[in-house]
């Protein structure tokens, strides 16, 4: 079956803001999601942006701030709070957690959605492992299985080349979609994203 890909770290606003639509709109189209959970913080340094801690206080209260806000109302996706208690703590685990879920063999499509959405909404610490295993219980899925293998070389080797390929590509950031190799930055795309997997875009300037 063909995929969508999909390029997020679990803690990323605008993945969450985008969640739910972006599966409605893979499942109207019959595709599957290829998941590809990344170091965010890694990549947009890999692709020449400032990181958060150097934007200005004016950048930040407009993408994250009322951005946030318009988009959260827009897609009817509630956030608790501006900022997360958490956010700014380790994003590896729960990155490694989806990518053993994939190892696994598992549709990780909730549990990603769980992730972001517990993050955002709830305020969840997606850095603690006790955490981490209730949101995935809270979506049917055994969390043991997938903490064991989440710290293996596999996992850690396959989150690494989600990194490197992101940077690669020039992905700006998360979510960014892919249909048969045109990418889509940002969930405000979705709706492009829902066009071309009908009607691809064909136009291109000249290089």
């Amino acid at each position: 079956m063909a995929e969508i890909e999909y390029f997020f770290a679990a803690h990323s606003a605008f993945a969450y803001l985008g969640s739910r639509r972006f599966m409605e709109i893979a499942a109207a189209s019959g595709r599957t999601i290829a998941h590809k959970p990344y170091d965010l913080r890694a990549g947009i340094v890999g692709v020449g942006s400032k990181t958060i801690g150097e934007r200005t206080e004016g950048h930040l209260e407009y993408f994250f701030g009322r951005e946030v806000e318009r988009w959260s109302e827009f897609r009817n996706a509630p956030v608790k709070k501006r900022l997360p208690t958490h956010h700014h703590k380790f994003i590896t685990p729960s990155n490694t957690m989806l990518i053993a879920g994939l190892v696994k063999g598992i549709n990780i499509d909730e549990l990603a959605h769980a992730m972001l959405e517990q993050h955002w909404r709830d305020d969840v610490d997606l850095a603690d492992t006790e955490t981490l295993k209730s949101i995935a219980r809270s979506v049917d899925i055994e969390p043991e299985p997938l903490l064991a293998i989440s710290d293996s070389a596999e996992v850690r080797a396959i989150y690494e080349a989600n990194t490197k390929e992101a940077i690669e590509r020039s992905i700006f950031g998360s979510p960014t979609y892919g249909v048969d190799g045109d990418l889509f930055y940002g969930q405000d795309r979705l709706e492009m994203v829902e066009r071309a997997l009908s009607k691809p875009f064909t136009t291109r300037l000249p290089a």
